[in-house]
């Protein structure tokens, strides 16, 4: 009974123990999925003390990775491969966090609704079936029934307060095909320096130790702000640029 009370409850300081229902509470699955998982090799094998089997801390860390790495939307298979690259729950958390540090959105962007009254009144004769078919092609609105939901709030409001400048919602279109082919060109271009440059010849991030992982995903997170930083920077120089050479042009034709 000794033996049992020490290993079921930890209350003499040796480390946790669970029997298989105990584990599977402690998880918040049922002893099938329990045993699933060990049948597919996600899960250490238990001690074994005579026909008990017994599971311990570093069984329910895993548990807890394995259910994680389910909301994330990967696979069980994926989710194997994932656990035959480490060696424990922390060499997994590493790798699932390198995987989050390269596929995390850079974009904050908050989506806005608008009716088609509030459309119309912000447009007026230009929300035309060509306009709109534009927009959408762009990427940036999808059409319901009430109105339309953009996926930028801030975009969004660029191109009324554009158009209500006098600027023709025609035009406004045709300048963010522009800038969204040149905004892709700058994302390939900062894509392109991360992968070759930090990741190297990485094919698969379960390619990579636990170590090493911890490594890049320091990398990449610094690295972030700081495209972000030299995109917004180069843009603005351009300005400066484009502008003054604009208005060299006027001042030598008037001359």
């Amino acid at each position: 009974m000794e033996t049992i009370r020490r290993a079921g409850d930890g209350s003499d300081g040796a480390p946790r123990e669970y029997r298989v229902e105990e584990l599977a509470q402690a998880a918040g699955i049922t002893t099938r999925t329990l045993r699933f998982y060990r049948e597919r090799k996600l899960l250490q094998p238990p001690r074994k003390e005579g026909r008990i089997a017994w599971y311990g801390e570093e069984h329910l860390s895993r548990l807890r990775v394995i259910g994680e790495l389910l909301e994330r939307g990967h696979t069980l298979g994926g989710i194997a491969e994932l656990i035959g690259a480490g060696e424990s729950g922390r060499d997994v958390a590493e790798l699932i966090g390198l995987q989050a540090a390269i596929t995390a959105p850079w974009s904050d962007e908050t989506p806005v609704h608008l009716s088609w009254a509030e459309l119309a009144e912000a447009f007026g004769d230009q929300l035309t079936e060509a306009n709109t078919a534009e927009s959408i092609g762009q990427g940036y609105i999808t059409v319901q029934e009430d109105g339309i939901t953009h996926v930028s709030r801030r975009l969004m409001d660029a191109t009324t307060s554009l158009v209500a400048e006098g600027v023709p919602l025609s035009a406004v279109l045709a300048a963010s095909r522009k800038a969204q082919d040149y905004a892709d060109a700058v994302a390939e271009v900062f894509t392109a320096l991360i992968r070759d440059q930090l990741l190297g010849a990485l094919a698969h991030v379960e390619d990579v130790t636990p170590a090493e992982a911890a490594r890049l995903t320091g990398q990449i997170q610094r690295v972030r702000p700081l495209a972000r930083t030299v995109a917004d920077a180069q843009f603005a120089l351009a300005m400066d640029r484009r502008v003054h050479a604009e208005y060299d042009a006027v001042l030598k034709h008037r001359g």
